[in-house]
């Protein structure tokens, strides 16, 4: 059979020119497809693969196989898997959904993108993503999106699914993650949202405290534990939910939603940690311009300074190791009383405080030569916080712990079910 009049056909402006050259082409697909292939080896960019894709797209479910038996084979390579497997449209949607569920997760990657680039609402492609989850191992993470997109779809069926006396442990598991990765706990019933509740008030007590390092960068504020309630109220965070320290680390650290605001126009939105009391301190994780703003300097002072009204005092740290910055600052009712910020040259403001060592006194320090202010300590902020309130990268076994930490939102309309992803607990 000779392909290249057909493949001249598939470009053609006549639809039965076109129908009926892809219908022989898929006919012969098992020898089509391997020979359009090899006219793209050794290609390096998509443009030089993007004749051969029309055609693969025009060719429909039978190049779709022969593409996946080619990249099984390992005959083309990851990149260009990805290339030709992203081309197929609707007719393909169950051999997508079969990807999807196929355990190999580079293979169950590429499933769940073609799903969830033709928004594919199916029993297969439901079934695809309660057996990803139901394995418990490494989910890919269009599947995650996948989820959120078909969540209201899908939500009913998981939730009859998951209730299902016939189904297996693993798959009612399955459908309990597909249901919290798409609208995360609230997606739950009241009977499932009751045992997390549950488990989670367990875990609690008996949860060894980690908290995320500052090695090249990072930022936290520290409130007194017995005044802590006032931060929700200066930094205007609602919904807050009991959790774990590993849940709300994890929170704190992922990604931001657009909601819908009371103007209509779209806001954005994220999850705050506020930690259980750790040696006598709270802290508080999350999204630094969020919770703080843009202006690394004046939007830092204005913050502290409107927690420390609300909670009496109040600390904030802030690292970045690549661009030099090392800054932190102490706030007491409402005004910071002490103040260190190097980026080329450290500047202090404020009084020292009793526990730091002063440039002056230095056994070096020449007061004919070295020109230094008075109040010029030699103290940054991983060393500061210690003596402050709590060291982050020292929390652990030894660190007195009271209370629970808080899971809260930063818009009050957020509510904790949009945000992507699924949480340790």
């Amino acid at each position: 059979m000779k392909i290249d009049p057909l493949l001249e056909d598939l470009e053609s402006d006549d639809t039965a020119r076109v129908e009926a050259a892809a219908a022989q082409l898929a006919e012969h697909a098992d020898a089509v497809v391997p020979t359009l292939l090899q006219r793209v080896a050794g290609a390096k960019r998509t443009a030089e693969l993007e004749p051969v894709m029309r055609a693969l797209k025009r060719i429909g479910p039978a190049a779709f196989d022969a593409v996946l038996a080619a990249w099984r084979r390992k005959e083309i390579q990851d990149w260009e898997a990805g290339r030709f497997l992203g081309v197929f449209d609707e007719r393909s949607a169950d051999q997508y959904a079969a990807m999807a569920a196929d355990p190999h997760y580079g293979t169950s990657g590429k499933g769940f993108q073609g799903l969830y680039r033709l928004r594919t609402d199916s029993e297969a492609g439901l079934r695809a993503l309660v057996e990803c989850y139901a394995r418990s191992s490494l989910v890919p993470f269009k599947a995650a999106d996948y989820a959120r997109m078909m969540h209201d779809s899908f939500r009913p069926r998981l939730r009859s699914l998951r209730r299902d006396p016939a189904a297996s442990p693993g798959i009612r598991r399955g459908a309990m993650a597909a249901l919290v990765a798409g609208g995360g706990v609230d997606a739950l019933d009241d009977r499932d949202r009751a045992a997390i509740e549950r488990l989670i008030r367990v875990k609690i007590p008996h949860e060894t405290p980690s908290l995320p390092s500052s090695t090249l960068s990072g930022w936290w504020m520290a409130v007194p534990g017995a005044s802590y309630e006032g931060v929700f109220e200066a930094l205007g965070l609602h919904d807050r939910r009991p959790v774990t320290v590993a849940a709300g680390v994890a929170a704190s650290e992922g990604r931001e939603i657009r909601v819908p605001g009371p103007d209509g126009k779209d806001r954005t939105a994220g999850r705050v940690f506020v930690t259980p009391e750790l040696d006598g301190w709270r802290l508080i994780l999350g999204s630094f311009e969020l919770l703080v703003g843009y202006d690394p300097w004046y939007d830092m002072i204005e913050t502290v300074e409107r927690v420390s009204l609300h909670c009496g005092q109040a600390q904030i740290f802030f690292l970045d190791d690549a661009g030099g910055a090392d800054i932190w600052m102490v706030a007491e009712n409402g005004r910071v009383i002490r103040r260190y910020a190097a980026e080329s040259d450290p500047e202090w403001e404020g009084d020292p405080l009793p526990w730091e060592t002063l440039a002056v006194d230095d056994e070096d320090f020449d007061p004919e030569y070295d020109d230094t202010p008075a109040n010029a300590g030699t103290t940054g902020a991983r060393s500061a916080c210690a003596y402050l309130s709590v060291d982050p990268d020292g929390v652990g076994p030894d660190t007195e712990v009271r209370g629970h930490g808080w899971l809260a939102v930063t818009d009050p309309g957020a509510g904790h079910g949009a945000f992507p992803g699924t949480l340790r607990i």
